[in-house]
């Protein structure tokens, strides 16, 4: 069955108790053996509902908030939305986007550090007043186009840890928040909470120092007659579940201090890839390859040495221009999963992972270990729904639209949904299930790594 991306009905394909996720990508792998091999997405809408629940459980206190630019596949936003997610958006479109799917405003922030006016105008006219702000430029341009705005203050602090070249970019300094809460006051903007982010969880002591400067800034905004009342504590958060306990643990008992419930100050946290990444796989094509360090030919015909062994850059259908654009914020891409029979004894070489521009800049995969592979062979990559699919990018000399997503879910998550309130008719109107019917693959090929 057809994935229907970006597209007003969406057809979930609904997995019995037997079905798996690998059956799934194995059908669909083997209906394109004859055709044009294209990459494709399999997303499991199902773990995006049980990761909210997770979330909802661990941290009930901190209400998510989903930030559109990490995947706007529209079947997840209609997902997310159902489930009362809030959502972060950084453009026009994400705004548009979300609002289709019948958000209320309320629910949307309006973040990004340089806003087009355009922009800022569509936001007032469709009454999303929560924006983020850190400077004075963007301060007097909301101030100009959207006079009910009402502000977070994007504050960057040591906490952070990142390097102070950044802070322009991530905020303002402690100091220059006194500044730029002044200046709201003159121009008559409402400031009404202080938005923070830590680059990764793993510190407690870095969300306490952040949470206790995000404290002056309140005192000092309420010193000036701001009502404060939210405070975004940004997307640093991964999301094992040992770690959303250790969050609950540790930040929430600095929230208490410095933010007790008497205070009415809601906390909000911004939830990309924790929701999203491992409900999406990505299925790729080699394309291509090449080999680095010597002909096969002369390896075979000369006595062999582990200096001798190939080296082979693969090219695949979707790269860093595309499906993996989350290379360009420094993540790391796993090594994917080979989707053929390999034997025991099969020999192992080096190699990397290349997108399909050409470009110095599209390698995936810098070094990985796997079986010999050929033009036509596919590749698994799991975990693979954080900034993979959105906008297009043009670079390298390619510029084309995302790979198909087909949605499934199991009927055990189905009806787990309908537990938390979601029901089809009210909450998923856009959505239309199929009972999914498993075909068994001719080559009895099954996506596998050696160990």
């Amino acid at each position: 069955m057809k994935g229907l991306y970006d597209e007003p009905q969406y057809s979930i394909d609904l997995l019995d108790g037997g079905t798996l996720l690998q059956h799934v990508v194995d059908n669909h792998i083997s209906e394109q053996s004859l055709a044009d091999k294209n990459a494709f997405f399999v997303a499991d809408l199902g773990v995006v509902m049980r990761q909210h629940v997770r979330w909802r459980a661990c941290v009930p206190q901190i209400r998510p908030y989903y930030a559109v630019r990490c995947n706007s596949s529209p079947a997840l936003i209609e997902v997310l939305a159902a489930l009362g997610t809030g959502f972060m958006c950084t453009n026009k479109s994400e705004l548009e986007m979300v609002q289709s799917h019948g958000v209320p405003s309320e629910d949307i922030i309006y973040s990004g550090g340089c806003k087009q006016l355009s922009h800022i105008k569509y936001a007032a006219k469709s009454s999303v007043d929560l924006l983020v702000c850190d400077n004075e430029a963007e301060l007097r341009k909301i101030a100009r186009c959207h006079p009910r705005a009402k502000l977070l203050l994007q504050v960057w602090t040591e906490a952070s840890g990142r390097g102070e070249e950044m802070s322009m970019k991530l905020g303002c300094s402690l100091k220059d928040c006194r500044r730029l809460l002044e200046r709201a006051k003159e121009l008559g903007v409402q400031v009404v909470g202080a938005r923070f982010n830590i680059s990764s969880c793993d510190n407690e002591q870095a969300y306490a120092n952040a949470i206790s400067d995000a404290r002056c800034v309140f005192d000092m905004a309420e010193d000036m007659g701001f009502t404060m009342n939210i405070l975004d504590i940004g997307d640093g958060i991964s999301g094992s579940e040992t770690q959303l306990k250790q969050i609950n643990r540790a930040v929430m008992s600095v929230v208490d201090l410095y933010f007790p419930p008497s205070t009415g100050v809601s906390i909000v946290a911004e939830l990309g890839g924790y929701l999203v990444a491992p409900a999406f796989t990505l299925a790729v094509n080699v394309i291509s390859k090449g080999v680095v360090a010597r002909d096969l030919q002369e390896h075979h015909r000369d006595a062999p040495s582990a200096n001798d062994e190939p080296e082979f850059q693969y090219y695949i259908n979707e790269g860093v221009y595309g499906s993996f654009s989350c290379k360009l914020t420094d993540s790391v891409i796993p090594v994917p999963l080979v989707h053929k029979n390999i034997a025991p004894d099969e020999p192992m070489f080096s190699c990397s992972l290349w997108g399909p521009s050409g470009d110095d800049m599209d390698q995936v995969v810098e070094q990985c270990v796997l079986p010999e592979l050929h033009s036509g062979d596919w590749l698994v990559f799991a975990n693979a729904g954080s900034f993979s699919l959105g906008q297009p990018m043009a670079g390298g000399g390619v510029n084309t639209p995302a790979p198909p997503v087909h949605y499934v879910i199991s009927t055990r998550d189905w009806f787990e949904m309908q537990d938390t309130g979601v029901t089809q008719e009210i909450n998923l109107k856009n959505f239309s299930l199929v009972p999914y019917f498993f075909k068994s693959c001719q080559s009895g090929a099954a996506f596998s790594v050696p160990a």
